[in-house]
């Protein structure tokens, strides 16, 4: 090797892989959950780029934006610029993204009790994290905490002035359930409630209570984590 020369960095292509190293057939043998992110996302990008096939190129792009779970925050332009991504590439990549999330989204509910925050957590954080803006959902229960339906009934600030409580308890009158829990996130993504999330807290469960319904709770989701304001006596 001549001096200085620097060392040359090679990755095998797909094709050299053995036959049940490739990820693609390591997903129709071992099914799609046992594959790795990177090889999960190397079947969706397809080809590599010269010097590095797709699976390394695939968890460069990890590296890069922070793994596949911050994939949902990354803008479509963003994804362009980084390198071996085209557009029909960002374009395989986001509409993966958003199938996920409305697979997740569409999952029978009937079957899934709300027992505790973190119960509502599983209900509603796909849902709610990564979120620009805040939004607030009503998850409606019957007698055994069960949920019947989850509603999207406010978008915007969540604060004592803009939020009408009517809007919030109708579609439980409508469906006469005993009981809801509501939820919202914190764009910012830390979830420590605010005085005005406590007083629309108050003022939706004072109201329930008029109407014979109960709030269980009211959970507020960010990315560092959730708060149970029943959990903490604020607003209860």
């Amino acid at each position: 090797m001549v001096a200085n020369e620097a060392p040359v960095s090679y990755h095998a292509r797909i094709a050299d892989f053995p036959q049940d190293q490739r990820p693609r057939e390591r997903l129709r043998e071992v099914g799609a959950r046992y594959l790795s992110d990177a090889e999960l996302m190397a079947i969706l990008l397809r080809t590599g780029i010269k010097g590095q096939n797709v699976v390394a190129l695939s968890q460069q792009l990890l590296a890069q934006v922070g793994g596949v779970s911050a994939l949902s925050d990354v803008a479509f332009g963003k994804l362009c610029e980084l390198k071996g991504i085209s557009e029909a590439k960002a374009c395989q990549l986001l509409a993966a993204v958003e199938l996920g999330r409305r697979v997740a989204d569409a999952e029978p509910v009937l079957r899934r009790t709300i027992s505790c925050p973190q119960d509502v957590v599983n209900e509603l954080g796909s849902t709610l994290n990564g979120l620009k803006q805040e939004e607030l959902y009503v998850l409606l229960l019957n007698t055994k905490n069960k949920v019947l339906a989850k509603q999207t009934v406010y978008k915007g600030s969540v604060n004592s002035a803009a939020v009408r409580v009517a809007e919030v308890l109708r579609p439980a009158i409508r469906e006469n359930c005993p009981s809801i829990v509501i939820a919202h996130n914190h764009p910012s993504g830390d979830p420590t409630p605010s005085p005005e999330d406590v007083a629309v807290t108050r003022r939706i469960r004072t109201s329930a209570e008029s109407m014979d319904i109960e709030l269980l709770d009211h959970v507020i989701i960010g990315s560092r984590g959730f708060v149970s304001l029943k959990e903490r006596g604020l607003g209860f």
